[in-house]
C-alpha cells in the first residue's frame, strides 16, 4: 500500500505531498514515502531531516536519533541537529549516549541553556538529583547574568524552572514544587503537562480534591480539542481503533491525567470508578501501552484477572525504565496470593533492586512474611522489632500533635497529624502479620494479647475493631465482647447494609444468637432482606448474597451444635432461588455442612428423617442442574496443573455427594 501510494506522486508534488501528510498528522504515511525516497538517495538533508521529524511525532526516538546521528555525520556544521539527536536518544532512554552527545554544545553560546536543561533532565532520569541540581542552577544563573549563553526567551527559562520544581516535587517539597508549575505556567500560558505536574504534587500531599480538578482541566480539555482521540469510548462500549502513540496524545497529557485519576480512585478504594478511569482513557493496542497504564491495569482488575495481572508485573519487571512500585507490589501480591517460594526467588534474584525500589520498612516486613513460612517464631521476632520502631514513631508524633495544639499552630497540627496516619498505616500489617502467626496455630488467646497491646494506637482503626471483633468471635465464650466490636461496624453502615461485609453480617447475627437476643438477630436479618430487595429492584441482573450467606452461617452454626434436621434446612433454604443465590462461596459453605452430615452418618453418630434425607436429595439435583457453568473452587492465578474442567464444578460435587448419600442410606435402585 506504501509503495502503490509513493508510486501515485506525481512529478515535482513529491514534497508537497509529504508536507501535506505531515500537516495532517499522517505521519506514518510519510515515513513510508519518506523511506522509499531515501534508499534512492540515502544523503539526501531534507529527507533525513523530515524522516527523523516524523519518527519523533511517532514517538519512534530511537529511529529518530538514527536519523539525525546520519545529518551530524553528513553535516558536522549545523548544531542543531546533534540537539536532536541528544534529544531523541533521551526521549529513547538512552541516557549515556545522550550525555555524550549534547556535552559539545555546552561551549556554544546558542546552544548552552538548551544543552544544560536537556543535561538536568538525563541525570533527573538516571536519578542523580545531584548533578540535575547543578546543572539546572547553572542554566539558571548563565540566564541571569545575561551572558552570551543566556536564554533570549522567557520560555527557555521557564522550561529550567519546571526541572526544577520536578526537583522539588522528588525532594518531597511538594508546595514549592506546585509554586515553580505555577510560575512556568503563568509564562508559557496553559499546558497540559503543567496542570498534571500540579496535580502530582497535590496527589503527593494526599489533597485530593485539588488534584482531580486539575485532571478534570486536563480531561475536559483533551475531548473538547481532540475528539479524534476517542476518550471514554471503550467505557461505552464502543469498538474504536487504536490512537497510536503520537506525539500529539502526549502533549495532551491525558493517559497521565487518567492514570493519576484511577491512582486516587484506587486509594480511596473505589475500585470501579478507578478501572473506569483506565478505559476511559484514549484506546490504545495493548503492545502500545506505557508501562504505568500497564502497571495500574494489573493491579487494579488483579481480584478479577489475578493471572493476567501477574503476567503485566513479571513483565514490566524486565523492562528498563519500569515503574518503581513494581517490584513493591509484586513482592506484595505473591505474599497476598501465598507464593512465598516465588516472593522469595524475585527478592533474591533482583538484589540490586531491593535498595533501590524498596524502602527498609518494607522489606523487613517483606523479609519477615517470606521467613514465616519456615521459621514462624523467627519472624514474630522481626515484626516486633518493626513494631517495636513503629511504637516509637507513633509516641513521638503523639507528642507533636499535642505540642502543636498547644502552640495554636496549625500548621504543625495537620502535618504531624498527617504523620501520624501514615506512620499507623504502617504499623496495623505489621501487627495483624504478628497476628496471623498464632491465628494460623488457632491460639485465639495470644491473638486478643497482641491486639490488646495495640489498642492505644489503634482502638479508632476500622481494620483493627473487624479484627478484634473477629478473634473475640472464634474464642467462642465472648460473644457479648464481640457484638460489642461488630456492632458499630454495622450501625456505620445501617442505611447502607449492603456496604458491611456479608461474613460480619453473619458473624453478629451468630452471635446474637448465641447471646439470647434473637429479636435482635431477626431485625438485622429483615434489614438485610430489605436492602437486598431494594437492590433487586434497582437492578435486576445483579446477584446479591448477604442474605444468603447469613442464612449458611446460621444453618452452619447449628450444624456443629449437632442440629443437623434445622441446620441442614437452613442451608437448603438459604440458597433459594438457585438461578441467583448459587454461586462458587456459597456452595462452599453448604458443601461443608453436607461433608460433615454424611460423616456423621457413616459413623452411625446421627439418624436423620426421611423427610430431610428427601430435601438434601432434592437440594443436591438443583445444585446439579444450576451448577454446570459455575466454579466448584477458584484455582490459584499461578497454578501449572490446572483442575479438569468438567470436575471443577459445582454440578460435578453435587453429583459426588448425592453418590455418597445414596451409598451410606443403602439405596441401591
Amino acid at each position: 500500500a506504501a509503495a502503490m501510494e509513493a508510486a501515485a506522486v506525481p512529478d515535482g508534488q513529491y514534497t508537497a505531498v509529504v508536507y501535506g501528510l505531515i500537516g495532517g498528522g499522517r505521519c506514518g504515511e510519510a515515513v513510508s514515502l519518506l523511506s522509499r525516497e531515501l534508499q534512492k538517495s540515502c544523503r539526501s538533508r531534507g529527507g533525513l531531516s523530515l524522516l527523523g521529524y516524523c519518527h519523533y511525532q511517532l514517538q519512534d526516538f530511537a529511529a529518530a536519533a538514527e536519523c539525525y546521528e546520519q545529518l551530524v555525520a553528513l553535516h558536522p556544521e549545523l548544531d542543531a541537529y546533534r540537539l536532536y539527536q541528544a534529544q531523541a536518544l533521551y526521549k529513547a532512554g538512552l541516557y549515556a549516549e545522550a550525555l555524550r552527545t549534547a556535552s559539545p554544545l555546552l561551549d556554544l553560546p546558542a546552544y548552552q541553556g538548551r544543552a544544560l536543561r536537556l543535561q538536568a533532565a538525563i541525570h533527573y532520569a538516571q536519578g542523580d538529583l545531584p548533578a540535575a541540581k547543578s546543572l539546572v542552577e547553572e542554566a539558571l544563573a548563565t540566564a541571569a547574568d545575561g551572558g552570551p549563553g543566556a536564554a533570549e526567551d522567557p520560555s527557555e527559562r521557564a522550561d529550567a524552572e519546571i526541572i526544577l520544581g520536578c526537583l522539588l516535587y522528588r525532594q518531597g517539597r511538594h508546595e514549592e514544587a506546585s509554586g515553580k508549575f505555577v510560575g512556568a505556567m503563568q509564562v508559557l500560558g496553559y499546558c497540559p503537562e503543567l496542570s498534571y505536574n500540579m496535580a502530582l504534587c497535590c496527589y503527593a500531599a494526599k489533597q485530593y480534591a485539588p488534584a482531580l480538578k486539575h485532571i478534570s482541566d486536563i480531561i475536559e480539555r483533551g475531548i473538547h480539542q481532540h475528539p479524534e482521540l476517542s476518550v471514554g469510548m471503550t467505557t461505552e462500549g464502543i469498538d474504536v481503533r487504536s490512537v497510536g502513540n503520537t506525539l500529539l496524545l502526549h502533549r495532551t497529557a491525558l493517559v497521565e491525567a487518567f492514570n493519576l485519576k484511577a491512582a486516587i480512585e484506587y486509594q480511596l478504594r473505589n475500585l470501579k470508578a478507578a478501572q473506569e478511569a483506565l478505559t476511559d482513557m484514549p484506546p490504545r493496542a495493548e503492545e502500545e501501552l506505557d508501562p504505568v497504564t500497564l502497571h495500574n491495569q494489573a493491579l487494579m482488575n488483579m481480584d478479577n484477572q489475578p493471572t493476567e495481572g501477574f503476567e503485566k508485573l513479571q513483565f514490566l519487571l524486565l523492562q528498563n525504565p519500569c515503574p518503581p512500585e513494581t517490584f513493591g507490589n509484586l513482592l506484595l501480591l505473591y505474599c497476598k496470593h501465598q507464593y512465598y517460594d516465588l516472593a522469595a526467588d524475585v527478592l533474591a534474584e533482583n538484589a540490586h533492586l531491593t535498595y533501590k525500589l524498596l524502602t527498609p520498612y518494607l522489606y523487613n516486613f517483606l523479609d519477615a512474611i517470606i521467613t514465616c513460612q519456615t521459621a514462624p517464631e523467627e519472624a514474630f521476632h522481626k515484626l516486633d522489632d518493626s513494631a517495636g520502631t513503629l511504637t516509637e514513631q507513633l509516641r513521638k508524633l503523639t507528642k507533636q500533635v499535642q505540642e502543636a495544639r498547644q502552640n495554636w499552630d496549625d500548621e504543625a497540627v495537620k502535618k504531624a497529624v498527617n504523620e501520624y496516619d501514615e506512620t499507623l498505616d504502617k504499623y496495623v500489617p505489621v501487627l495483624m502479620a504478628q497476628a496471623k502467626i498464632y491465628w494460623d496455630m488457632k491460639n485465639y488467646t495470644m491473638v486478643e494479647k497482641i491486639f490488646r497491646k495495640s489498642v492505644e494506637f489503634c482502638n479508632e482503626h476500622e481494620v483493627w475493631k473487624l479484627n478484634v471483633a473477629h478473634v473475640l468471635f472464634m474464642q467462642e465464650n465472648k460473644y457479648k465482647e464481640a457484638i460489642s466490636f461488630y456492632e458499630p461496624i454495622v450501625k456505620k453502615h445501617y442505611d447502607n447494609i449492603l456496604h458491611v461485609s456479608a461474613i460480619v453480617l453473619a458473624n453478629l447475627c451468630v452471635s446474637y444468637i448465641l447471646t439470647s437476643q434473637n429479636e435482635d438477630a431477626e431485625e438485622l436479618m429483615r434489614k438485610i432482606e430489605k436492602g437486598e430487595e431494594q437492590l433487586s429492584y434497582n437492578n435486576p441482573d445483579k446477584n446479591i448474597y448477604h442474605l444468603c450467606i447469613v442464612n449458611l452461617v446460621i444453618g452452619t452454626l447449628y450444624c456443629v451444635k449437632g442440629n443437623y434436621d434445622f441446620g441442614i434446612s437452613r442451608v437448603i433454604k438459604s440458597l433459594e432461588p438457585y438461578n441467583k443465590k448459587l454461586s462458587t462461596d456459597t456452595w462452599y459453605y453448604a458443601k461443608r455442612c453436607f461433608l460433615s452430615l454424611l460423616e456423621n452418618m457413616s459413623k452411625h453418630m446421627i439418624m436423620l428423617r426421611d423427610s430431610v434425607i428427601q430435601e438434601c436429595v432434592q437440594f443436591l439435583k438443583q445444585c446439579e442442574l444450576y451448577g454446570r457453568n459455575i466454579p466448584a473452587v477458584i484455582e490459584q492465578p499461578l497454578e501449572e496443573k490446572r483442575m479438569h474442567s468438567g470436575k471443577n464444578t459445582v454440578t460435578y460435587e453435587a453429583r459426588l455427594l448425592r453418590a455418597l448419600m445414596y451409598k451410606i442410606i443403602g439405596w441401591t435402585a
